[in-house]
């Protein structure tokens, strides 16, 4: 995975997903949940190189940054949620779309919860 068309690609199998372009700027693809609009990946260009923005759980965000060079802390995100993969062939495709997916499932809707109604006796 080297390109944006093939991120953009993968991130789209995942349901209810959708590309932006808040920024009004080619540069930056953002994909969000539909029902919450959160974000999962910004896609961007940086240098010769294509950047992707995710979001990691705290007991792996320094397991990818220290198993790959091209996982750092994310470029313009809170470096303590959010890693930058930099697709530049170091990150094996399989662990890129690892990471794609775990970031989907930090920020999917988790599902709506049954209210609880409390009743009174009178």
């Amino acid at each position: 995975m080297k390109n944006r068309k093939e991120v953009i690609d993968y991130c789209m199998t995942f349901k209810d997903v959708y590309e932006d372009y808040p920024f009004h700027d080619e540069n930056w693809t953002i994909m969000r949940c539909k029902d919450n609009k959160k974000i999962f990946a910004c896609i961007f260009l940086r240098g010769d190189d294509i950047w992707v923005n995710i979001k990691a759980s705290p007991e792996w965000i320094d397991f990818w940054r220290n198993a790959w060079s091209s996982v750092i802390p994310a470029y313009h995100m809170n470096k303590n949620h959010w890693n930058s993969l930099i697709l530049n062939g170091v990150i094996p495709e399989q662990d890129i779309k690892r990471m794609i997916a775990e970031s989907y499932d930090l920020v999917k809707p988790k599902g709506k919860q049954k209210s609880k109604r409390v009743t009174e006796n009178r």
